[in-house]
């Protein structure tokens, strides 16, 4: 009996040792696209495969109860002035491409200059691909926007 204890304990250990020295993938937890999953806000990291520059910046905040946004860039704008525009967002359902965010701002009307596939969401990044053109790609890292642009 001692000797079949003695070995359950060191097969325990075998198999303690072997599972522990194993590396595991993180798990990626993808959510829907949702109003609610998109509430919040958001820094835009990276434009077609660029990094923005240190002094440019594209902010967007969701708010999910009135599917509305507010952007706060320097984006397009000569001199860097800062830029702020509202409107709302709607999520629809593409039956070949998924969900896809359409925008319109407020005080003109006019709509986002392209409709976007949202993909890979989590809680800490999305991309968006434009819907007409899949080389136009949009990285997303949630993120603080800094209070100063709030005002």
């Amino acid at each position: 009996m001692k000797v079949f204890k003695s070995m359950s304990v060191m097969f325990a250990a075998l198999v303690l040792a072997v599972a522990c020295g194993k590396e595991e993938t993180p798990v990626i937890e993808y959510l829907d696209v949702t109003p609610n999953n998109l509430a919040g806000e958001w820094k835009l990291v990276e434009w077609s495969g660029a990094e923005l520059s240190a002094e440019t910046y594209f902010y967007v905040e969701f708010v999910r109860k009135d599917r509305e946004f507010t952007i706060y860039q320097n984006f397009d704008s000569m001199g860097n002035i800062a830029h702020t525009s509202e409107g709302n967002f709607n999520i629809e359902l593409d039956v070949e491409l998924g969900p896809i965010i359409v925008g319109q701002y407020k005080y003109d009307g006019g709509l986002w200059s392209h409709d976007y596939e949202v993909n890979n969401l989590t809680k800490d990044s999305m991309e968006w691909i434009a819907a007409d053109d899949p080389t136009f790609v949009q990285k997303f890292k949630r993120c603080e926007i800094p209070a100063e642009l709030k005002k």
